[in-house]
């Protein structure tokens, strides 16, 4: 695979952007979070999914200089509409509110409606713990993953955010409500891989770990089998009512495509609430007993969770970040 450095692909992130009309400060900084989520190894939500996002531009599902709006809210909860803008500026955006919310109250909510996909989900959650605070996020999609006991699908994988601020870099589990996100599986596909683990079913109605073959039937598991299936549902109904916005049962009466989501943003003031010595006290006690463990693979060490993403981010700032040769190609001639 090539290699591109940071500054090169945000840049040409950003010249796209501007020549489909999108204001100066808008299109830096929703290049710079797409360009920050590939070094950081993210490759399936950055740069693959960037052409992804130019495509629903162009089909006139996002409104590149929307901003969010307030509609209303009550304490430290307050409800916002994206306005279809970019993805990953609304929720940023929304974030900073979330956080504003907590330094002045201790915790703070915002429920964010009509928003187009975040790309990385994670990012709102380190930015919470950058801040200081515990993160939570989630957003619903459309209807992507079957029901446990079903065959069609009717509800989202719906990723799921929480991130515990550490110096030296954060605990975040960022994931969906399937084994696989499409953006792994179609990462995956492009390289070639199968999958490690079973992702979902194929067109004959076996469990498979092929990529290519689970796309056809968007029959994928969900993480826990029955249980993940209902943290989807739940999270989806926890979004629309708090948003006022769309459920994926709505999403997926606007079409095959997918915009107009709901998310949620929570942040915790954990530094103030806990104190900056306990704080760093027990997430570190919890994760030295971790790392203790004896691993089932001695050439394999228990890692906690966000632990490989600062290697990542060196590596790739060093030696500039892996591409996909056609990825790049249609990215370019854009």
């Amino acid at each position: 695979m090539p290699k591109v450095r940071f500054e090169d692909m945000k840049a040409e992130f950003k010249r796209i952007l501007v020549k489909k009309g999108c204001e100066e400060d808008i299109a830096e900084l929703s290049s710079r979070m797409i360009a920050e989520t590939s070094l950081d190894g993210v490759y399936s939500h950055g740069v693959n999914r960037f052409s992804r996002v130019v495509e629903y531009i162009d089909k006139g599902y996002i409104d590149l200089n929307a901003k969010p709006t307030k509609v209303d809210g009550i304490g430290a909860f307050e409800r916002w509409d994206a306005n279809l803008g970019l993805g990953n500026v609304t929720a940023k955006l929304a974030m900073d509110r979330a956080i504003e919310l907590a330094r002045q109250n201790g915790i703070g909510c915002v429920a964010l409606r009509n928003a187009n996909h975040w790309l990385r989900g994670g990012s709102y959650g380190l930015q919470a713990a950058d801040a200081g605070c515990i993160g939570i996020c989630w957003t619903n999609t459309q209807p992507n993953m079957p029901a446990w006991g079903a065959k069609d699908r009717r509800i989202g994988n719906n990723p799921f955010i929480v991130a515990i601020p550490r110096d030296g870099g954060h605990v975040i589990v960022d994931a969906a409500m399937s084994q696989f996100s499409y953006g792994h599986m179609e990462g995956a596909k492009l390289r070639g891989e199968q999958l490690a683990v079973p992702g979902g079913y194929d067109e004959a109605g076996n469990i498979s770990t092929d990529p290519a073959e689970i796309a056809k039937t968007w029959r994928v598991l969900p993480i826990g089998f029955w249980k993940g299936s209902a943290l989807s549902i739940v999270f989806d109904l926890v979004a629309t009512v708090l948003s006022g916005g769309l459920s994926t049962f709505r999403v997926g009466q606007l079409g095959g495509d997918e915009y107009k989501l709901s998310q949620v943003m929570i942040a915790i003031d954990a530094k103030s609430i806990a104190g900056e010595e306990f704080l760093a006290g027990a997430v570190n006690e919890v994760l030295d007993d971790l790392k203790a463990s004896q691993p089932a693979d001695e050439k394999q060490a228990v890692r906690f969770p966000g632990e490989k993403g600062p290697r990542l981010r060196k590596q790739n700032q060093e030696q500039g970040i892996p591409v996909d040769d056609g990825v790049w190609a249609k990215i370019t001639s854009l």
